[in-house]
């Protein structure tokens, strides 16, 4: 758009609508000829978020008294790391399904012994969640 078209002629066009938040919106199309003649056409749509989520996965620790894992996330690189994990991950995965879409955020990971002694934190790992 725009485009001139003769007599008779026709052309399709797309509106895609990407919403950013869940709710309805409406909108109206106008068409205007070079005639002072117009056509609308009313749209609506409804949007819903999606819901994403990072599955981590890693390694064992070499030690044998571990106990569990946590789980650590920052939204920065340099940033300063929050545990994630309610108690003591037993596993060698998590899943985090607390993202935003179009966040990038880090994660690393320490192992536990049964003595309740921590490691330092794992090799640390970005993930960029898709928008939307």
């Amino acid at each position: 758009m725009p485009v001139t078209l003769a007599a008779g002629q026709s052309v399709s066009f797309a509106v895609t609508f990407a919403p950013t938040a869940t709710g309805t919106a409406s909108a109206n199309l106008s068409f205007i000829a070079n005639n002072s003649t117009s056509a609308s056409e009313a749209a609506t749509g409804s949007g819903a978020t999606i819901q994403h989520k990072v599955d981590l996965s890693w390694n064992a620790s070499t030690s044998t008294s571990v106990a569990g894992y946590n789980v650590y996330r920052a939204t920065s690189a340099s940033g300063s790391y929050s545990r994630i994990n309610a108690a003591l991950n037993p596993s060698m995965s998590y899943s985090d399904s607390t993202v935003q879409s179009g966040q990038t955020y880090y994660y690393a990971t320490t192992a536990v012994d049964s003595t309740g002694v921590e490691s330092p934190y794992s090799n640390k790992v970005q993930v960029a969640v898709p928008f939307p």
